[in-house]
């Protein structure tokens, strides 16, 4: 497939309030503006997701703008003892009003309220993530301050239409590999994150999406022969036929794939799950640690969501067709149907 790969600074959607040029870049490139969506304001979707990760614990945290509610969740894995624990808060009609960042660049994002305290501060160098959550778990606090290198790194960046719903759009970008370093206590228990060993991805997206959806995602970040390495993997959200989600990242740079697949043995999401993609170039096995199984059904708003953390391995060439064996890289897969 060929994909249209974007290099020039451009508007993301014209003067129709459409999508312009859909297509891939390694660098945010498309300027998005939330005053031209031609969509109603009940589908516009906005959210910032981090994940820190390292090979015995991690942490997620989420703040979303989804149009008739907001969802904002920390979530905390600890792969050795297989539990997770989280706190989640559902706001209804935010309609725009966190005012989530038009760029990746800059801007900040922040939430206060019913006792969660959770911050995303951009700085040139860093993004910094702090939270303080009153009664995380049973009179235990949860508390956070995490500092994310941006090393100006190649990421995937993409804007991609549904293929009958002209004014639905889907722009995102994952940044991978962010060595990350700071901790996170709960009650008295403390985690260190060491810049060495953990390392973060950011899921930065905005867009228009329709009420139903499956889709698929992968993500892991890590080091391999001595390099930063990571990959992010993904399908099944919207049109793709100019470009699909799927990149491989060696020591910052971005490389390539064309269509990935992924291969689950359902219901059991806990057995390996399989990567390959079209070209030959991808051959991968995720071994599970721990699945964050998410169900909601609010009516309206429904959610039925496997995010599967794992350590992956296998092969993948690079564009210069060099061969690159990893083993046990720290990431996660999931398998995702929202309505909403």
């Amino acid at each position: 497939m060929q994909q249209n790969r974007i290099v020039t600074q451009q508007k993301l959607l014209n003067e129709k309030g459409l999508l312009a040029n859909p297509g891939y870049a390694t660098e945010p490139l498309f300027d998005y503006d939330r005053e031209l969506i031609a969509a109603s304001k009940w589908r516009i979707k906005e959210w910032d997701y981090y994940a820190a990760l390292t090979r015995d614990y991690g942490v997620a945290f989420v703040i979303s703008d989804l149009g008739y509610s907001a969802l904002i969740s920390v979530v905390f894995l600890d792969f050795q003892k297989k539990a997770i624990q989280k706190k989640t808060l559902l706001q209804w009609f935010p309609f725009g009003r966190l005012k989530l960042p038009k760029s990746s660049l800059e801007g900040d994002v922040h939430f206060h309220k019913k006792g969660v305290d959770l911050s995303f501060v951009r700085t040139p160098e860093q993004r910094v993530i702090t939270a303080h959550i009153q009664d995380f778990l049973p009179e235990q606090d949860f508390h956070a301050e995490l500092i994310l290198e941006d090393l100006k790194d190649e990421s995937l960046v993409i804007a991609t239409p549904w293929a009958h719903k002209p004014k639905a759009f889907y722009y995102n970008q994952k940044i991978n590999c962010m060595p990350t370093e700071g901790v996170v206590k709960i009650g008295n228990a403390r985690y260190v994150f060491s810049k060495k060993t953990a390392f973060s991805v950011l899921d930065w997206g905005r867009g228009v999406w329709t009420y139903k959806n499956t889709w698929y995602w992968g993500s892991l970040s890590g080091i391999v022969n001595g390099k930063r390495f990571g990959m992010n993997l993904g399908y099944g959200f919207g049109d793709t036929t100019q470009a699909t989600e799927n990149m491989v990242f060696y020591e910052g740079k971005a490389h390539k794939l064309d269509q990935v697949s992924f291969t689950i043995q359902e219901p059991d999401f806990l057995k390996p799950w399989k990567f390959h993609d079209n070209e030959g170039r991808l051959q991968m096995t995720m071994k599970p640690l721990i699945d964050r199984e998410d169900t909601m059904n609010l009516g309206i708003i429904k959610n039925l969501g496997h995010q599967v953390f794992g350590k992956f391995s296998g092969t993948v060439l690079l564009d210069d067709g060099s061969k690159i064996d990893f083993q046990d890289v720290i990431g996660f897969a999931e398998k995702i149907t929202n309505h909403y």
